[in-house]
């Protein structure tokens, strides 16, 4: 549950699993950052060619196999923090901080340009 997992955990989650296969020799921050496109990349498969409505209301089969690539993008996410030694939730409010700034909220209220 979300409410009960840090971001702690998920990072030591990914990262005693790569440990455990002996995969840190492979995850240089180069090969984790095309691993995340491709992700990403299946992640949108799903939802080619689907209206915007229907992909909000997704049948229970497709939102399985969403969220599976959705896991995916994560744990190459944690794994690059890992292995570059981001800290997350610090490097996620200074990003949110330059949002602000960069997207005022009284200025794009309902506005996606």
């Amino acid at each position: 549950m979300d409410q009960e997992t840090t971001v702690n955990d998920l990072r030591e989650m990914v990262q005693r699993f790569v440990s455990e296969r002996d995969w840190h020799q492979f995850h240089a921050p180069k090969n984790i950052s095309m691993a995340l496109a491709i992700e990403a990349a299946e992640l949108m498969e799903h939802f080619q060619w689907m209206e915007t409505e229907p992909s909000r209301t997704l049948d229970e089969a497709t939102l399985a196999a969403v969220g599976e690539e959705l896991a995916d993008v994560i744990c190459y996410a944690m794994a690059m923090a890992n292995e570059l030694g981001l800290d997350i939730s610090e490097t996620m409010r200074n990003k949110m901080r330059k949002n602000e700034q960069k997207y005022p909220a009284d200025q794009y209220r309902g506005r996606y340009e």
